[in-house]
């Protein structure tokens, strides 16, 4: 039994793959990823940039596309679709022997919609009757903007992967939009059972941020906080998650059919070499949570990974390290918002970086 499997069968942690390639649907990779213990699928705009300019086995089908007389625009999102499509087709086995747990595939609403609730809203709909697939999720970014439309599509009971969440101030709203979208969705006499949902809470990139705002202090106490901020951060959002997901609130929906809106950590390759490579797997193992890897990450926790749980555990730390960061003064709420508007803009970056390659490709083509 690999570790991905044991994270499963042991610690109830899904482990996901945080990538998305045709050449992985084509080869096999991602069937053989999934027999290893890989339960689902991120991907997000710098993912499938990275897949489409990465490869030339989009290349046919984009050709074709444009001499279809398709955009540049409309051909990328038909390459994306079809990808999603196809993986959503090898996770299928998954969703149903999981009875709708796993087995999901994510794709992204255009990021240039992450300040804009309705066209948002339009946006996942669409993505959402294009493929009609029960292992489907639409993943839409909790700006505040977002939180709106997450509430509406689960409101529709549309099943939605709530992404680039960085404080807990934020995770709380998305918690909210969750619970209040399915409490309408139910008084309109829909079937909770059939929606599904998680919360994608960013970890890495919240140690980048307050590591720099500490190498700023240059004092000694703010040094040796370095390190400290993302773990302890998802371990109070971990708290959050349980109170939430209990209560009479809660009964009632789960009464109903309602699936709790689990926590998934996201972003957990380390970015400082100077951490431990499987620091954010290790640290954050525990019950109805997911954690999406990249390659590396997952190679590395194969190797030398800890599997034991660990999400429940230090808890008291966690929050004395948030208070020792507020007295450094670190404002997290501020770290949230700017780590937001900094992925945003780096998908946005990604998703005009792929238009203008493709854009390039159809020029040489001739065919407009």
């Amino acid at each position: 039994m690999t570790k991905l499997q044991q994270l499963f069968t042991e610690c109830g942690q899904s482990p996901w793959l945080d990538n998305l390639t045709r050449p992985y649907l084509r080869d096999g990779i991602l069937a053989g990823l999934v027999a290893d213990g890989i339960r689902g699928v991120t991907a997000n705009p710098t993912v499938f940039a990275r897949a489409i300019e990465g490869s030339d086995a989009y290349d046919a089908q984009f050709d074709a596309l444009m001499k279809a007389g398709q955009t540049v625009t409309e051909a990328y999102w038909d390459l994306v679709v079809d990808d999603v499509g196809a993986a959503c087709a090898v996770l299928r086995p998954m969703f149903d022997a999981s009875d709708g747990v796993d087995g999901f595939v994510s794709i992204e609403v255009a990021p240039e919609l992450a300040h804009d609730a309705d066209s948002t809203v339009g946006a996942a709909r669409d993505l959402h009757g294009r493929l009609a697939l029960p292992n489907l999720y639409v993943k839409i970014p909790a700006t505040a903007e977002g939180i709106p439309a997450i509430r509406t599509m689960i409101s529709e009971g549309r099943s939605i992967n709530v992404t680039l969440i960085f404080s807990l101030h934020r995770y709380v709203d998305v918690i909210e939009a969750y619970i209040s979208g399915l409490e309408a969705f139910a008084a309109a006499g829909g079937d909770l059972a059939g929606v599904r949902s998680v919360a994608s809470f960013f970890v890495s990139r919240v140690d980048t941020e307050v590591d720099k705002r500490l190498d700023a202090i240059a004092t000694d106490d703010a040094r040796n906080q370095r390190g400290r901020a993302a773990v302890a951060q998802a371990k109070l959002a971990y708290q959050l998650f349980r109170e939430r997901f209990s209560g009479d609130r809660w009964k009632r929906l789960a009464a109903l059919g309602a699936h709790v809106q689990r926590p998934l950590w996201a972003s957990t390759s380390a970015k400082n070499p100077a951490y431990a490579d499987t620091v954010y797997v290790d640290s954050l193992i525990g019950p109805d949570t997911v954690n999406t890897l990249p390659e590396k990450t997952i190679v590395a926790f194969e190797d030398h990974g800890q599997l034991a749980r660990t999400l429940d555990t230090g808890v008291d730390r966690a929050h004395d390290a948030m208070q020792e960061l507020v007295a450094l003064g670190i404002d997290m709420d501020h770290v949230g918002s700017t780590l937001e508007d900094e992925g945003v803009a780096s998908f946005h970056e990604s998703f005009q970086d792929v238009l203008g390659a493709l854009d390039a490709k159809a020029d040489r083509l001739e065919v407009r």
